[in-house]
């Protein structure tokens, strides 16, 4: 099976970061194609940069659909327009967020988020009541660590993640989330420091991508995901 695991920003170090993570966790026969857009921004910190993100985004959900792939993740934790993904693909598509709340949620009855800066927590907040977990997430926590620090030595982002997953185990956290593919690095680490979970959504995603593969599962075209009359096909995207 081949799963597009397309990087909504169009920083290269991240994306080559962000197939590394899927590809540690990917089955035997799964390749694993990353992709980004040509045009956008560098990172995606808050709603501005997420909405300037998805002409781009969408271009390489219909890049990879001509070539073939079985299923789509979108690498952003804000699940950057999953949506009109999902409207416009005619295979899975998996956001890393909702991926990794599912995931959580499956091995913590309690749990809290990490993600970035302050500004992206609302963005989570509002997924988190949207997907239903509201009952059972203690709280998301800001890092203020910007997206392109996780990737610089010295940044002390991972010890920054840890002092805040010691706050939520306070709380009574059971579990955590990691709240931007970036992170995606600390995971085994963090969880093996604290000896609770910790989801690396990027994991979490292929893992959900895989099984619906298997399950030859698609999204409906039946309501809101129904391919949008203007849209012409793909055509509108090219």
């Amino acid at each position: 099976m081949r799963i597009a695991i397309i990087n909504p920003n169009t920083t290269a170090s991240m994306t080559r970061g962000i197939v590394a993570a899927a590809m540690a966790v990917a089955g035997p026969g799964t390749e694993i194609m990353g992709m980004q857009p040509t045009a956008g921004p560098e990172a995606i910190e808050g709603p501005f940069d997420g909405a300037l993100s998805v002409p781009g985004l969408l271009k390489q959900v219909v890049a990879a659909e001509r070539n073939n792939v079985d299923a789509h993740i979108i690498a952003c934790f804000d699940d950057t327009g999953l949506d009109a993904a999902r409207a416009i693909a005619t295979k899975p598509v998996i956001g890393i967020g909702e991926a990794s709340l599912y995931a959580v949620s499956l091995v913590a009855h309690s749990f809290c988020v990490v993600t970035t800066l302050s500004r992206s927590a609302p963005l989570i907040e509002d997924n988190i009541r949207r997907y239903g977990f509201s009952h059972r997430c203690r709280r998301v926590f800001a890092s203020d660590i910007p997206v392109l620090d996780l990737e610089k030595p010295g940044s002390g982002a991972s010890e920054r993640i840890s002092e805040l997953i010691r706050e939520g185990i306070r709380l009574g956290a059971e579990g955590i989330a990691l709240g931007c593919a970036g992170m995606a690095e600390f995971a085994s680490a963090l969880q093996r420091k604290h000896d609770i979970p910790v989801v690396d959504g990027v994991g979490a995603a292929v893992g959900l991508a895989e099984t619906l593969i298997r399950c030859g599962l698609a999204p409906s075209k039946r309501g809101v995901w129904a391919m949008p009359a203007r849209a012409k096909g793909l055509d509108r995207f090219e």
